[in-house]
């Protein structure tokens, strides 16, 4: 079964490199569905607007977030995510004192679990949030995070 898997994968990415090489498919192609201006901008508001259609969220205790209380390196942030809710369309995280805040967003199948782990840059210290879609409701959770310049604390 992994090698019929493994046979499958290898052809699907050998065919798009072909259309690629041909010209058949071109990368502003493939990247059509990114919201560019999401995570082009500036404020948590305009990004949550941008991506999620609304910025109105509520507070809710059904989401952890898991990340350092200090980051030594603000450039590999290690964040995880676990709502426990029911309906989870997609997971959002944002670091708020971001010049470009929205980090990250994952849409998920009505059949996943919403947990998500990733690592994330952070200019500065800031609250890492997480905005999660579930329900056609957003809801959110914050942690404050500390990033250390230096090792001397930013």
């Amino acid at each position: 079964m992994k090698r019929r898997i493994f046979l499958k994968g290898t052809l699907a990415g050998s065919a798009v490199a072909a259309a690629v090489g041909a010209g058949l498919l071109t990368p502003s192609q493939v990247l059509a569905a990114w919201p560019k201006d999401a995570f082009e901008a500036t404020s948590v508001d305009d990004a949550l607007s941008k991506l999620l259609g609304a910025a109105d969220t509520t507070e809710s205790g059904d989401i952890e977030i898991k990340a350092p209380e200090i980051a030594e390196n603000g450039a590999v942030v290690p964040v995880t995510i676990n709502a426990k809710m029911d309906g989870i369309e997609s997971i959002t995280i944002v670091a708020a004192a971001n010049n470009t805040p929205l980090t990250s967003t994952f849409n998920l199948s009505s059949n996943t679990n919403g947990l998500i782990g990733t690592r994330i840059k952070m200019g500065k210290s800031s609250d890492v949030v997480a905005i999660v879609k579930a329900g056609g409701k957003l809801y959110k959770a914050s942690r404050q995070v500390k990033v250390t310049i230096g090792g001397c604390g930013g």
